[in-house]
Order: structure tokens, then C-alpha cells, then sequence
């Protein structure tokens, strides 16, 4: 075997491998992370969010699959955006309207939520670290943790009323922002 068919034959074999070693730990028919998207509308404010949506399966998750201290894609695949058509104040704040990169920074007793003005194709870097460039940071705030009594298998974003709050929610964890 020559050495450029060693390199395909390594290549085709790491390629399934990942492919069906994914698939063990899933649902028939369930994907690992599906998309998601969420919309909010209420007087004249839109906000649109488009992530995709992990599921805990039984893994450690703050802490664990997502470091502490270390910024996070918020998500899985691609980099999770968030859009607004008005302008919004985040913790004291100015958001200016349009559409942003959602990334966090977990620590064990709150959350650094960032609102990055760069679109990211994935998300992450061939080495595996988050993609952001914080030159490219539009607003950052820290909001606390709440632990929750039960925990939540697949992370979830929403925007809630009263409000808005835009809240992560995952495991037993759970973040709030409000949004002004």
C-alpha cells in the first residue's frame, strides 16, 4: 500500500468512526445537537436567536464537557447569533440593533455573557478552543447563577417575559439576562 492510500485509509476510518460512534449515544432518529431558533415579538421589539441545542446525556456538564473560565460557543456546531431590531441596554449597556455572536464564559457562581459583532462559520478553531476574537466584542455583562432543582437534558435558550430576559438553561444551571 503506497503512502497516499494509507493517509485515505486513515482519513475514511477516522470519518466513521466519529460518524458512528456519535450515533451510539443518540435516540434512533435524534440528532446530537439539532438547531434550533427562537422569536420573540412583542411591542415592535424582535429579537431572533439561532442556536443549536446539546443534550446532556448523563455527562458532567459546567465544569465538565464545558469548562469553567473558559469561553464557550453557547451551544454546539455552528456559533449561536442573536438579532435585534432595536437597540437594547444590557447591564447598564448600550446594544446598538443587528445581529451578533452569542459566547459565555461559565464560572461556578455566574456567567460572562458577550455579544460579539463577528459572524463565525463554526464556532470553534481546528483546535478546539472558541473562535471569538474579542476585538470584535460589542457588550459583555456577568449575571449570577441559579442552580436548578431539576435538571434540564437539552440546553435551552429562551426570552421570557417579564422583560425580556434572555435566559441559558442546561443541567442544573441556569443564567438570566435582562434586556431593556
Amino acid at each position: 500500500m503506497n503512502t497516499q492510500n494509507v493517509v485515505m485509509f486513515g482519513l475514511v476510518a477516522a470519518a466513521s468512526a466519529g460518524l458512528f460512534g456519535s450515533r451510539a449515544f443518540r435516540k434512533p432518529g435524534q440528532q446530537a445537537s439539532p438547531a434550533d431558533h427562537v422569536a420573540y415579538a412583542k411591542d415592535g421589539l424582535q429579537i431572533d436567536i439561532a442556536y443549536c441545542r446539546p443534550y446532556k446525556r448523563d455527562r458532567v456538564i459546567f465544569g465538565g464537557l464545558v469548562p469553567f473560565d473558559e469561553v464557550w460557543r453557547t451551544g454546539a456546531n455552528q456559533a449561536t447569533t442573536f438579532a435585534t431590531n432595536r437597540d437594547l441596554v444590557i447591564g447598564g449597556k448600550k446594544l446598538p440593533a443587528g445581529k451578533y455572536t452569542l459566547w459565555t464564559i461559565p464560572h461556578r457562581g455566574s456567567w460572562q455573557v458577550i455579544f460579539n459583532k463577528k459572524m463565525y462559520n463554526w464556532g470553534i478553531n481546528m483546535d478546539g478552543k472558541a473562535s471569538r476574537e474579542p476585538a470584535e466584542d460589542a457588550l459583555e455583562v456577568s449575571v449570577p447563577v441559579e442552580e436548578l432543582a431539576q435538571a434540564v437534558e437539552q440546553f435551552t435558550i429562551s426570552v421570557e417575559d417579564p422583560g425580556p430576559v434572555l435566559v441559558l438553561a442546561w443541567d442544573r444551571t441556569k443564567v438570566a439576562v435582562p434586556l431593556k
